[in-house]
């Protein structure tokens, strides 16, 4: 009977993991259908192509080396029992209750559920530089970049960090972030800010004699609103996914909150967008809306588990009110981001690992702050490392001339709505 019951759990554990990471993946087509509905008609095929491109690249990279210096474990060569959020003799003892029970070794097939859990969480973090650098950056440039940031930017970043490595066997952190507010956003938007910062903006996004921001409006809001309820839905797989199994009362009941308080988070961000959209705007902004959705969502990350369903939806709320600041702000500094991926993700990724401390008494204003600045200097100052390289080897941003055609032409040669007058 303890044999079986060891099985019906292993099984449960393992199946939930898988169906968390299949959820994470569909956020995939979430930030595809979001980007390709905010930009205009002409770049579609191209922010299409990155965005799928993005996920085959991500898998391979850190099949063959990124989950290797993310946790000591890898798959390309041989398979390994490492598995993400269990120390050594963790691992060790499930391997020795299945050997008893008579199953086997089953290290190889735990270490294949978490490196497919994990994998989606890095592909997560590069969509988010998809959208920043959208409508003018060179397509090669940017897989050229992905290579590096999958393959070896964010797993060195997530070993000192969910991986429980030694920051350049220099001192340990002492940061918490349950399923990746830092982690993976704040990473995804250093990356996308450094890249943004060198790309410059799009022409015509601010009055070269004025300045003035000139509005460039997405292409196909109903896709971007498809994309967000894709985006939200998955959400239940990246932080309900984070508790790593499902078997006991405890966990399932942790696993309930943590789907309870996301949902109440998201909802919390868009309410609170929308009211700061029209307080300031005099109109509902759709785009802030959605904006507010996504920041909520990423508020909550680095906890989801504690807080209590209302504590969830303030800190949802004030992630929607900054992402509305923040979109406007970096627009008054000229830094043109056509999704909004660094306000939602950067921002309001900083006020996540904050917020931490209002629910978790185990975390610390200095653990976190260190472990925050960590992640962004070193996301930040390796990508803008590459970017440069990449700048002066191939060149990152396209002609005057693609730009104005459309980079759909340019770069794939192809139009998304051929039948359409390209605007």
């Amino acid at each position: 009977m303890q044999d079986q019951i060891f099985e019906l759990q292993y099984a449960m554990d393992t199946f939930y993991f898988l169906i968390c990471g299949a959820l994470v993946m569909w956020m995939a087509a979430g930030f595809a259908m979001l980007e390709a509905g905010l930009v205009r008609t002409k770049n579609t095929t191209e922010i299409l192509t990155k965005n799928v491109a993005l996920f085959a690249v991500a898998c391979t990279m850190y099949l063959v080396c990124g989950y290797q210096f993310m946790y000591d474990g890898g798959f390309f060569l041989s398979g390994v029992t490492t598995v993400a959020g269990m120390d050594d003799a963790a691992v060790q003892a499930v391997l020795d209750a299945s050997n008893e029970a008579g199953f086997g070794d089953m290290g190889e097939y735990a270490g294949a559920s978490d490196f497919f859990f994990q994998v989606v969480f890095v592909a997560t973090a590069m969509s988010i530089v998809s959208g920043a650098v959208a409508e003018r950056m060179k397509l090669w440039a940017f897989l050229a970049f992905a290579v590096v940031m999958t393959g070896v930017i964010y797993p060195i970043e997530g070993g000192w960090t969910w991986g429980g490595k030694s920051v350049f066997g220099i001192f340990e952190l002492s940061y918490s972030d349950y399923a990746g507010s830092g982690i993976v956003h704040l990473a995804g938007a250093a990356a996308a800010l450094a890249g943004v910062l060198l790309l410059g903006p799009r022409k015509g996004k601010y009055n070269e004699s004025t300045g003035a921001v000139q509005a460039i409006p997405g292409a196909n809001l109903p896709l971007a609103t498809l994309g967000t309820f894709i985006l939200w839905m998955g959400w239940f797989g990246f932080n309900g996914g984070s508790t790593l199994k499902l078997g006991g009362i405890g966990v399932a009941n942790e696993v309930a909150n943590v789907f309870l308080n996301t949902n109440a988070a998201a909802a919390g961000g868009l309410i609170a967008a929308l009211i700061t959209a029209r307080i300031l705007f005099g109109k509902a902004d759709l785009t802030m809306a959605l904006n507010g959705a996504l920041a909520g969502l990423v508020a909550i990350t680095a906890e989801p588990a504690d807080p209590t369903p209302l504590l969830s939806t303030i800190i949802g709320a004030i992630g929607g009110v900054i992402v509305v600041f923040s979109i406007v702000t970096l627009d008054k500094l000229k830094i043109d981001d056509p999704v909004g991926a660094i306000s939602v993700h950067g921002t309001v990724g900083i006020f996540g690992i904050f917020a931490v401390l209002l629910s978790d008494p185990d975390a610390t204003f200095g653990g976190q702050l260190i472990g925050m600045l960590t992640i962004f200097i070193w996301v930040f100052a390796t990508s803008a490392i590459v970017w440069f390289a990449l700048k002066a080897i191939m060149g990152i941003r396209v002609s005057e001339e693609e730009e104005a055609e459309g980079v759909d032409i340019a770069e794939c040669g192809m139009e998304a709505y051929p039948e359409f007058v390209t605007q």
